[in-house]
């Protein structure tokens, strides 16, 4: 059993993507390798050549899929200490307040979510006569979530004071409230240049295909000379730049 602990607490909460989401990202880097080798190069051994950083592709959308789930798992953790926090409001215990939390959770967001998990480890670690700081402070070191740890921290300097948690708690939820309403105003106003740059990103090929459709033999010169090649391998390049500088410039993956 004391193995098992161990294992779990050093165990992420966010864990891996799986096969299939490894499967469906090699698959999205192998159709961007065929599209570049085609629109750039109209050559096989081009695509051989692009499928090398294809394979290396999952390994890159997995950072995508890690902070995607980090943020779905922050906005749980955010209702969590609300209904902890009401909970506590309510007069009940801290170890009580978790259980309440468990229940109402299981109820909003269903069994299978990262946060009931997480609270239905901490109810079965209190089960067994650990202390609520430990497992929420062992909570916040697995989910690598700046907020967790501060309340964590919060926390138990309440609990070891013996003051009232409740009002603490409450305040900290506010304060919570309103970093969480920052960072989605942010995400809500960069919204829309996030979705442009997407669109921008794939302007470049539907120009080359579309006018490769209305003027067959436009671009062969650029395809069957050395200079048509270098000039390509250029464009190629630049354009590989600006997916950089835009993803830099916006803090976004490359996904």
């Amino acid at each position: 059993m004391k193995e098992q602990e161990k294992r779990y607490e050093k165990e992420p909460v966010l864990g891996s993507m799986g096969i299939w989401k490894t499967l469906c990202a090699f698959c999205m880097g192998t159709l961007a390798a065929g599209t570049a080798a085609y629109t750039f190069y109209r050559s096989f051994t081009a695509f051989m050549i692009f499928m090398i950083p294809a394979c290396l592709y999952p390994g890159f959308y997995e950072k995508t899929w890690r902070e995607k789930q980090r943020q779905k798992l922050e906005i749980q953790f955010k209702e969590a200490i609300q209904v902890m926090a009401g909970a506590l409001s309510a007069g009940y215990s801290a170890e009580n307040a978790v259980r309440v939390s468990c229940r109402e959770l299981e109820q909003l967001y269903g069994p299978q979510s990262m946060i009931v998990g997480e609270f239905r480890h901490m109810v079965e670690q209190m089960n067994m006569n650990r202390s609520v700081e430990q497992v929420i402070r062992e909570f916040a070191d697995r989910s690598g979530l700046e907020e967790a740890g501060r309340f964590a921290q919060i926390f138990g300097i309440a609990k070891r004071s013996g003051g009232r948690l409740a009002p603490v708690i409450c305040h900290t939820v506010a304060v919570m409230e309103d970093r969480s309403q920052v960072k989605e105003e942010i995400r809500t106003m960069t919204s829309s240049v996030r979705f442009e740059q997407k669109i921008m990103n794939l302007i470049p090929f539907f120009m080359i295909l579309y006018i490769d459709m209305t003027s067959p033999g436009f671009f062969q010169i650029m395809y069957g000379t050395v200079m048509g090649r270098l000039v390509m391998s250029a464009c190629l390049a630049v354009y590989i730049v600006s997916l950089v500088l835009s993803a830099k410039i916006l803090k976004t993956p490359m996904a």
